[in-house]
C-alpha cells in the first residue's frame, strides 16, 4: 500500500494530508503537502483515494519527481458497485467512495505512530471521529473561496429558518459581514434540498466547526470582506470557534509540459504581447453541442487571437469529465464547427483536452483567460496577472464569477440567454465580451487590477516577518512541533 514512505521517526512534524477524489481538491491539497515539506520542514504523507480517480489524479500523484520527505500512500481499490447507482450525482458518489476508504484510516494512522496532525478538504469529514478517537488534530484545507466558507456556515441555520428552496427566495440571502448571494448565483448543491446531493454537502459543512483550525487558500488582499467577518462578526465567532489561517495563494508552482504543451508555447512565443485569449473550462467542465458551436463562432468573429483547450460536447451534464480527467481522447475536427480550425489557423489554436495552464497564463503574450471560474483557476489567472472572462458552469463558480466581475474587478461575466428552456451563450455575446476584454480600455483596467493582485500573491507568499500567509502556516508548524514534542 505505501509507496516510498520514508523515516517517520525524522525529527520533523509528521503531517498526514487527505483529499477526496477530483482535481479541484487534490491539486491543491498536493501542493500544500509539497509547501509544508520545501518551506517548513516538515515529513508529510499524502493518502490517495485511488477508487474511482482519473488518470490526471494518478499521474500527478505518482510523479517520479517528489521533493524528499513527501510521500504517497494509497488506499486499496474498494469495489462501490453496490452502494451507489450509476446515476447518482457527482457529490453522493465521492461521499460514499470516501467514507468507505476511511474505514482503514484508523490503522493507516496507527502504522505510522500517530502524526502530529491531519489535514483534510471538505469532503473528507468522516475522518473527525476517528482522529479524535486517536487524540489527532485535524486541520481543514478549505479549498474554495473564503466567501464561499461564510455562506456553507451560515447553511445550517438557513436550513432550520427557511421552508422552501432556496433558490425561490425573493431577495438575496444575507450573509452576515459580507454582500449577500443572489439566489440565481447560489452553490448547485443547495439548488434542490431534497436531493442527496444537498443533504451530503450540509452532513460535511455542518462538521466544519469540528476543525483544530481551517486553512482559507487566499489572501487578505483578493478577499478583505469575507476573511475579516470569518474572524470578526459575532456569528462566525460562535459557530467557528478554531482559528482561521489565510495562507493562498496555494497554486502549481510548476508542471510538466508535454510535446503538445510545448507546442502551444512556440506559438505563444510567435504572438504580439497581451494579444491571446486562453480558453479553458477547468478539469471537469463540458459544453453541450449548441454551446461550443456558439462558442467557436464567436472567436471566429472577435477577430482575436486564441489558445482553446477543447473537449467533445455533452449535452447531459457540464461535469462530464470529472471522473476521468485526463483520460479522454478527443479529435476537435470531428465536433467543431466546418471548418472553423482552417478558418482560423495562424490566429487560433485548437487544444484537445489539456495545456500547460500555468505556462500559458505567465507567458507574455497572454491577455486574458476565458474560464469556468474554479477557484484553483482563478487563483492562477490573478496570481499571474490575468483578468477573466468568466464562464461558470456548475458548483459555486457563479459566485467566484459575480465576486470577480463586482467586487474585485478582475472579470467579465458571460451573459446566457434563454432559448427553448436551454441557456446558451450566443456567439455575438463571445464576441462581445472577447473584444473587449482582449483589446478594450474595461480589459486593459481589469489588467491593471489583475498585476496589482499579483504583486500582492506574491507579497503574501514572501517570508519577511510580515503577518502574511508564509507566516500564518509556520506559526501552525510551530504549534504542531511543540505538540509533538520536536
Amino acid at each position: 500500500m505505501a509507496r516510498g514512505v520514508t523515516d517517520l521517526q525524522s525529527k520533523k512534524p509528521h503531517i498526514v494530508v487527505l483529499a477526496s477524489p477530483g482535481m479541484g481538491h487534490v491539486t491543491p491539497l498536493f501542493e500544500f503537502a509539497k509547501r509544508l515539506v520545501l518551506l517548513h520542514g516538515c515529513h508529510v504523507t499524502f493518502l490517495n483515494i485511488t477508487t474511482e480517480a482519473s488518470v490526471a489524479q494518478t499521474q500527478l500523484l505518482h510523479s517520479p519527481n517528489l521533493p524528499p520527505g513527501l510521500s504517497v500512500v494509497d488506499f486499496p481499490p474498494v469495489d462501490l458497485s453496490d452502494m451507489v447507482d450509476d446515476d447518482a450525482s457527482p457529490l453522493t458518489r465521492l461521499s460514499i467512495n470516501v467514507q468507505q476508504n476511511l474505514l482503514s484510516l484508523k490503522s493507516i494512522l496507527l502504522e505510522f505512530h500517530k502524526p502530529q496532525a491531519v489535514v483534510i478538504d471538505l469532503f473528507c469529514t468522516q475522518a473527525f471521529e476517528i482522529c479524535k478517537e486517536l487524540s489527532i488534530p485535524v486541520f481543514m484545507f478549505f479549498t474554495a473561496s473564503t466567501y464561499l466558507l461564510a455562506f456553507t456556515l451560515l447553511l445550517p441555520q438557513l436550513d432550520r429558518d427557511v421552508a422552501g428552496e432556496f433558490v425561490d427566495l425573493p431577495a438575496p440571502v444575507q450573509v452576515p459581514g459580507c454582500s449577500p448571494v443572489r439566489t440565481q448565483d447560489l452553490i448547485d448543491l443547495v439548488g434542490n434540498r431534497k436531493s442527496d446531493n444537498y443533504k451530503w454537502f450540509l452532513h460535511h459543512l455542518s462538521r466544519v466547526p469540528m476543525a483544530d483550525g481551517v486553512f482559507l487558500n487566499t489572501w487578505e488582499d483578493l478577499e478583505p470582506v469575507p476573511v475579516r467577518a470569518i474572524r470578526e462578526h459575532a456569528f462566525y465567532k460562535k459557530i467557528l470557534t478554531a482559528p482561521v489561517y489565510p495562507i493562498g495563494p496555494v497554486i502549481k508552482e510548476s508542471e510538466p509540459v508535454t510535446e503538445t504543451g510545448a507546442e502551444c508555447l512556440t506559438w505563444l512565443d510567435e504572438q504580439p504581447e497581451h494579444s491571446v485569449l486562453f480558453i479553458a473550462l477547468g478539469s471537469g467542465g463540458t459544453l453541450s453541442a449548441e454551446q461550443l458551436t456558439e462558442l467557436a463562432w464567436g472567436l471566429e468573429l472577435s477577430g482575436q487571437r486564441f489558445i482553446w483547450v477543447v473537449r467533445a460536447p455533452n449535452d447531459a451534464s457540464a461535469t462530464a469529465t470529472f471522473f476521468n480527467v485526463g483520460g479522454d481522447k478527443n479529435d476537435p475536427r470531428t465536433y467543431l464547427a466546418e471548418r472553423f480550425i482552417e478558418r482560423t489557423r495562424g490566429r487560433g489554436l485548437v487544444v484537445p483536452s489539456w495545456a500547460p495552464q500555468l505556462s500559458v497564463l505567465r507567458h507574455r503574450s497572454t491577455a486574458a483567460f476565458l474560464s469556468h471560474c474554479g477557484w484553483n483557476s482563478v487563483l492562477e489567472s490573478l496570481s499571474h496577472g490575468v483578468p477573466i472572462i468568466a464562464w461558470p458552469l456548475y458548483a459555486e463558480q457563479r459566485m467566484n464569477a459575480t465576486t470577480m466581475a463586482e467586487e474585485v474587478g478582475v472579470a467579465v461575466k458571460i451573459v446566457a440567454e434563454e432559448t427553448a428552456g436551454k441557456r446558451v451563450v450566443g456567439r455575438e455575446e463571445v464576441e462581445r465580451a472577447v473584444r473587449m476584454t482582449v483589446e478594450g480600455e474595461k480589459g486593459k483596467e481589469m489588467r491593471r487590477k489583475a498585476r496589482e493582485l499579483k504583486q500582492s500573491a506574491a507579497k503574501a507568499l514572501r517570508n519577511d516577518g510580515s503577518s502574511n500567509g508564509y507566516e500564518s502556516l509556520a506559526r501552525v508548524v510551530s504549534q504542531w512541533k511543540v505538540n509533538g514534542k520536536i
